[in-house]
């Protein structure tokens, strides 16, 4: 497929280099060009012009909304619009209302994720452009559903981004936790990663948390904004978060402590904070 790929930053640029490594024809455009495998437009228009698909993956509302109404002039009126992006359900429901054919699919996975091919990936919109957009999934990840209409992904993300800093923030305690009483905080992750407290965090970043590498590789400052979209989420559908809430109050501590532009398992610097 001819693919307009707009967004190369740490998540996009991986993706969009499976893409030309499955075969497809891509062109991308990043306000920061970079190079990826394919052709490099010189803008949005370039980058979407005669595509069967269209990719943003942007990291909020501001950036897409930026570029849509320019998508919309300049790609084909028949052109599938997937938004890998993470933002608000309202966004990609005002999106659907103006493109036809447009899937609202924000991933979970990170860099490591983006780099490997193995993102999972949440999909909301119709069954028919599902099906269409399966080869640009099975190029970048290795779960995708759909999980419903217009939407619907997004809100599957906040619960996704919910669960993520929720268990980096019980790793932090863990961790602060081990050290304080003295015992081998290392080998004490390695037995709680085999058991029922397992989980891809503990696998990927124990030993990153311990070694206090904070190198990002997905920034406190976007969790951050994902944790105001978990809560008005809950708010929109009237339900209670009590540990969603007290998680975004971490994360909006960190950033408040200067610490926006590391990896957002760097809560634990905060709960470190919290015991001296």
């Amino acid at each position: 497929m001819k693919i307009g790929f707009i967004g190369l930053g740490i998540m996009g640029r991986p993706m969009a280099g499976h893409l030309v490594k499955a075969g497809h024809e891509v062109t991308g455009y990043d306000l920061n060009p970079v190079e990826f495998g394919g052709a490099l437009a010189g803008g949005v228009a370039e980058a979407v012009s005669g595509a069967d698909v269209v990719i943003t993956m942007l990291p909020a509302d501001p950036q897409v909304e930026a570029v849509f109404p320019e998508i919309s002039a300049n790609a084909r009126p028949d052109a599938l619009y997937i938004d890998f992006s993470t933002i608000t359900p309202q966004t990609s429901l005002k999106v659907a209302q103006q493109w036809k054919r447009s899937l609202d699919a924000p991933v979970s996975g990170g860099e490591k994720g983006a780099v490997d091919a193995v993102l999972s990936i949440m999909v909301g919109g119709s069954a028919d452009d599902f099906e269409a957009a399966r080869p640009v999934f099975e190029a970048v990840g290795t779960t995708y559903k759909l999980v419903g209409g217009p939407g619907a992904g997004q809100y599957v993300k906040a619960a996704n981004q919910l669960v993520v800093g929720g268990t980096y923030a019980l790793v932090a305690e863990a961790i602060v936790l081990m050290e304080a009483a003295g015992v081998d905080a290392a080998a004490g992750l390695d037995v709680l990663a085999g058991g029922l407290a397992g989980s891809r965090i503990l696998e990927l970043k124990r030993a990153s948390m311990l070694a206090r590498d904070f190198r990002p590789g997905f920034r406190i400052d976007l969790h951050h904004k994902d944790m105001g979209i978990i809560l008005d989420a809950a708010r929109g559908a009237e339900v209670a978060i009590p540990m969603g809430a007290l998680t975004a109050q971490l994360v909006a501590a960190a950033r408040a402590q200067g610490h926006g532009g590391l990896d957002h398992s760097a809560l634990l610097k905060v709960v470190e904070g919290l015991s001296r």
